[in-house]
């Protein structure tokens, strides 16, 4: 069973958020993964809205990928599942699901949990009868 890090997971390490402590026990457990679309999202998030400089960013974030965290490929059959996902559970005003919160989802296999303090994401996964980790809001 793989757990899939929405990108406020791995931001709250990178930020020293409440989520912080169960991201790492997470990543201790083994079997992590994360689609490039959410790690280009913590890159975004964290230097153009944080104003963390790259350089502190990838610090933090590239040690994992050659241990605890894999990255996962967005291939053309995982992109064209999360257009579905989204065209189906996206909602402006109600359920603002990311495009990066529809690969998330879309990447999830048979036994995988999606680790995420995002309520759309939480219910969309529920929806989908995706098992979730709830983790604690950012505040951001």
């Amino acid at each position: 069973m793989r757990t899939l890090l929405d990108a406020n997971a791995l931001l709250a390490l990178v930020l020293g958020e409440p989520a912080m402590e169960p991201v790492q026990r997470i990543l201790r457990e083994g079997r992590a993964a994360m689609p490039a679309a959410n790690i280009a999202e913590v890159f975004d998030i964290a230097i153009r809205r944080e104003g963390i400089p790259f350089a502190r960013v990838s610090e933090v974030v590239d040690p994992l990928f050659g241990g605890p965290l894999e990255p996962i490929a967005i291939g053309a059959d995982l992109a064209r599942r999360a257009g579905e996902i989204r065209s189906k559970h996206y909602h402006r005003r109600n359920r603002s699901l990311s495009l990066a919160d529809a690969i998330l989802l879309a990447a999830s296999q048979r036994g995988d949990r999606i680790a995420s303090s995002d309520p759309d994401v939480l219910a969309v996964a529920a929806e989908l009868g995706i098992e979730t980790i709830e983790l604690p809001h950012s505040g951001r």
